[in-house]
């Protein structure tokens, strides 16, 4: 099989977040043994919005963790200098109110970059398999629709580099893909309006959905769209790092892909499929 020019992952957790498995060098490590050239680390950004430090513990660290995290990756950047190119990232939720304190926190740190994720819908976590039980036709489309304008928020904030799995709220609710959705056109050819990348995520093979994010159809609109994109296994264990990369790469060529990105310095460097 012919070597990959670039393999890297931009999208991965660790114990800190209160949900995932291991230490940052464990992925790092996994990612050696795999041959990846970068390693993004990118936990779950604390609730900068909230009063409490960790009001949340089983889903993002506290905020008097967050230098803590930064620190312990740029040591470990400088450990592994040489052998794996360490990349310092976040995944930050996006709550359109909270734009600019999240914004003002950020700037203080040596990031790489930053994932923008939409986790919340009107207050829900998009994971909540219940929250369409009691909804009819026209609350689902009302809903996807919600979500969709979420993201296009996100894409004009200009306070991302990628836009993490754009479609996961089918991850616990597999029908999602199949309610109308009328922005879903628009809301693809906003992202390439603002020149935003969008990951392939493959942690849809761990929630109910299977597969990844987004599906094919929406990376077919985001070529379309000029929409570049990425690689996030979004492990929360180490054993997923990089996890479909080779099936990613291969599916992205038959779509008609020719190269992809990752992040350094918050500079976007493109890389051969």
């Amino acid at each position: 099989m012919r070597p990959y020019k670039m393999k890297f992952d931009l999208h991965t957790h660790h114990d800190r977040c209160g949900h995932a498995e291991g230490k940052i060098e464990q992925y790092i490590q996994s990612a050696l043994k795999q041959g990846l050239k970068a390693i993004g680390i990118s936990d779950h950004s604390p609730f900068f919005g909230m009063e409490e430090d960790q009001p949340l513990p089983g889903i993002a660290m506290a905020k008097s963790e967050f230098p803590h995290y930064i620190k312990e990756v740029l040591e470990l950047k400088k450990k592994y200098e040489g052998q794996i190119d360490v990349l310092l990232g976040v995944e930050s939720d996006f709550f359109p109110e909270y734009a600019e304190v999240y914004r003002q926190v950020y700037s203080q740190y040596p990031l790489d970059y930053i994932i923008g994720s939409v986790h919340y819908v009107e207050g829900i976590t998009i994971f909540n398999r219940k929250r369409w039980d009691q909804l009819d036709e026209a609350g689902k489309i009302r809903l996807k629709d919600k979500y969709h304008d979420l993201i296009v928020q996100s894409a004009r904030s200009g306070m991302f580099d990628i836009l993490g799995h754009i479609d996961a709220m089918k991850g616990r609710y597999p029908e999602f893909s199949e309610i109308p959705s009328r922005n879903l056109e628009k809301a693809i050819k906003a992202i390439g309006e603002c020149d935003m990348t969008i990951e392939i995520n493959t942690s849809g093979s761990t929630k109910d959905v299977g597969g990844w994010y987004p599906s094919d159809h929406i990376l077919e609109l985001a070529l379309h769209s000029g929409v570049k994109v990425t690689m996030g296994s979004d492990a929360h264990i180490p054993g997923r790092v990089a996890d479909e990369f080779e099936f990613v790469t291969r599916r992205l060529k038959e779509i008609g892909f020719h190269e992809w990105v990752y992040f350094k310095e918050r500079k976007r460097i493109s890389v051969p499929l």
